[in-house]
């Protein structure tokens, strides 16, 4: 397999490699491992300046604390994070470009890196890696022409600490670049015959890359027989893209189900797509599984000039071959590119809104 990735990776470029950390918090040359204090600083006592004295942060209950602060045009090449599993679904990312006061990213943290249900699965996408235990990977690219800013809201009523660092260069954009977005919505529960959305409003020109779920189901029976839908520019009632079932839109078949004998529904993880994760409480097609999916349009991008809206149905089987509409819990991330710093977008994610349950 060919990964587009390594595509020009001998070239050399006019441009300045830059990392930002708790031991580099503004990401200047020659200002790593230079901290005095920190949450290292007791560890370090014998050994002092240079030796691990600030490794992470400590974010208090209701603060938010910016984790990159980047003046000039460049592109954010890599985010590596982690804290407690705990903490998956009570803190949120955010990211804004260009000085706009909106942000074009917000999500949960754990959402943003497909691990929406708070427990570690091993994900090998490309633009998403998560690795024991719970290190979280972001290789989207993320351009900017005048500034760039990541923070990240502890919503939770006591403190967390976050180890993190963010990769980054300095130099000239290339014309036609987008700036990335993510949104998160969740449906808790879907209210009956109606569909889940992912994305609405949203203004072109631009393009959609990705898509996480952390899909809940409270019945029992499958859940996925729905059809995920992409309205573009001036679709109306009817969509241009229509799917043909959810396990299909993220690349299996079949229910993801191997049989009895060969252990149900199974998890799989691909460059770009995957369902890393299943949660099984109550045994195969009962009621209370978690499942995390994600499929990301890298070779495939669905492009759109004016505006775009997504959304995926919840359907299951009743008697008599018949669809059954369910009001499951269903939380999406949608990841897109667009020209503009930002665009309408869902309500803020609260504590509440988040919280796994």
């Amino acid at each position: 397999m060919t990964l587009p990735n390594l595509s020009g990776i001998s070239a050399v470029v006019d441009v300045e490699t830059r990392s930002i950390s708790a031991e580099n918090p503004t990401g200047e040359r020659g200002q790593g491992g230079r901290r005095t204090e920190g949450t290292g600083a007791h560890a370090a006592r014998d050994l002092g300046i240079g030796w691990k004295v600030s490794p992470s942060i400590e974010i208090a209950a209701g603060e938010t604390v910016t984790l990159a602060d980047i003046t000039g045009s460049g592109a954010i090449t890599h985010i590596w994070l982690t804290t407690h599993s705990d903490n998956w679904r009570r803190l949120i990312l955010r990211a804004h470009w260009d000085g706009d006061e909106a942000p074009a990213i917000e999500t949960p943290v754990g959402d943003f890196f497909c691990s929406g249900w708070g427990r570690f699965a091993q994900v090998n996408s490309l633009p998403i890696s998560v690795n024991p235990n719970g290190g979280f990977n972001s290789y989207w690219e993320m351009p900017f022409r005048s500034h760039a800013e990541l923070t990240i809201e502890n919503t939770h009523d006591e403190s967390v600490v976050v180890y993190f660092q963010v990769d980054y260069w300095l130099g000239a954009v290339a014309d036609g670049s987008a700036y990335l977005h993510a949104q998160w919505r969740r449906s808790n529960p879907l209210p009956a015959e109606t569909v889940h959305t992912l994305l609405d409003g949203v203004s072109g020109p631009g393009h959609y890359v990705g898509t996480y779920l952390a899909w809940g189901v409270n019945s029992t029976g499958w859940w996925g027989e729905g059809e995920v839908k992409f309205y573009l520019d001036d679709d109306e009632e009817f969509p241009t893209i229509c799917g043909t079932g959810t396990e299909d839109y993220f690349g299996g078949a079949w229910n993801f189900d191997l049989g009895e004998d060969r252990g149900g529904y199974t998890e799989f993880s691909t460059p770009y797509l995957g369902l890393p994760q299943i949660i099984r409480p109550d045994g195969q097609y009962q009621s209370q599984q978690r499942f995390g999916m994600y499929r990301f349009h890298l070779p495939d991008p669905i492009r759109f000039r004016s505006n775009l809206r997504v959304d995926v149905q919840a359907l299951g089987w009743r008697s008599g071959g018949r669809y059954l509409p369910l009001q499951d819990d269903i939380a999406s991330t949608a990841f897109f590119y667009s020209t503009a710093t930002s665009t309408t977008r869902p309500a803020t994610p609260t504590h509440d809104t988040m919280e796994i349950c």
